[in-house]
């Protein structure tokens, strides 16, 4: 089968594509034949070191396909079924193997395309908003980068809740779709100052959370958007990561909250899983959550899916096709 590579750290270049040998499925896991595989930035962050692996590995975090064999004690899927995962190491590949508590059935009224899209970033955008901080009627929010994956996910989420949601984007293009998202406000920031901005439109109230995925350029700003025990949800950092900082600053500006989330500790099981995804599925049938596909790329081309997901120029999701 063919897959894609890392054998060592580095830029989009060092991604490989090569022939490897057919896994098999060990007990309590499944063979899947991926049909598409999601492009996100963790994907990033583990090809350039950032989050190690031992190398060589296959990146790729999410993907849908069909079950294709499996090992012994599964229960939760059978060979034939249509199904989605996320936080499963792998994807970039024409099979991959994973733990069959992470399968989901996709419903047969949702296209693989959008089944795979809604997993990583949905599951995301879900965690954050009804378990990191339960967004609730009239809350207010802050979200950066609002036009990309997880950001016009959450923003549709949000207003589902009853949030206020102001939104920064960095091109008018961008400005546009986080509005058809449903964002109340949108701040430029490459024109404007977001930190000025925030506390004209809040009246110097500030927010009750600031949802993050910038990261160095945008953390300090940040905490000074937030209302006193407002929280900084910061989880990504596509600018580089933050610099360090003495937690007094946390006291110094209204006894604030700080969490740096990850999806792994919100999906530990397939109770969660299965919660989390439920909603999402029901969500896109329903129309009340739409599913944005930017680009699709070749397996083998994924060293350009890399770049464009770098340049922060993409609305919404990137997929690959083996």
């Amino acid at each position: 089968m063919k897959a894609i590579r890392v054998n060592k750290f580095g830029g989009s270049d060092v991604l490989s594509y090569e022939d490897m040998s057919m896994p098999e499925p060990k007990e309590n896991e499944a063979r899947v034949k991926i049909e598409v595989a999601g492009v996100n930035y963790i994907d990033i962050y583990q090809r350039t070191g950032l989050y190690p692996n031992e190398v060589p590995f296959t990146p790729g975090m999410e993907a849908a396909g069909v079950v294709d064999a499996v090992g012994g004690n599964v229960s939760e899927v059978s060979k034939g079924d249509r199904i989605a995962y996320a936080m499963n190491i792998g994807s970039y590949a024409e099979y991959v193997i994973v733990p069959a508590w992470k399968l989901v059935k996709i419903p047969d009224d949702i296209d693989i395309k959008t089944a795979c899209a809604s997993m990583l970033q949905g599951m995301t955008a879900h965690y954050l908003t009804h378990s990191t901080f339960k967004i609730k009627k009239n809350n207010t929010i802050l979200l950066h980068a609002a036009a990309g994956g997880v950001g016009l996910l959450l923003t549709q989420i949000a207003k589902k809740l009853g949030a206020r949601v102001i939104g920064t984007v960095s091109t008018e293009e961008k400005a546009k779709l986080a509005k058809e998202a449903g964002a109340d406000e949108i701040i430029l920031y490459t024109k404007e100052d977001f930190e000025v901005e925030v506390k004209k439109l809040t009246n110097n109230n500030g927010v009750d959370v600031v949802y993050d995925s910038v990261g160095k350029t945008t953390f300090l700003k940040s905490l000074n958007c937030l209302k006193p025990r407002g929280l900084l949800v910061s989880f990504g950092q596509s600018s580089g990561a933050i610099p360090e900082f003495n937690t007094r600053i946390l006291s110094e500006k209204g006894s604030l909250f700080l969490t740096r989330p990850t999806l792994a500790n919100y999906a530990t099981n397939n109770e969660d899983i299965m919660q989390r995804t439920n909603d999402l599925f029901q969500w896109i049938n329903s129309g009340e959550l739409k599913i944005r596909i930017h680009k699709t790329f070749p397996l083998s081309e994924a060293k350009e899916a890399h770049k464009e997901l770098e340049s922060r120029k993409t609305m919404g999701k990137l997929l690959l096709i083996p």
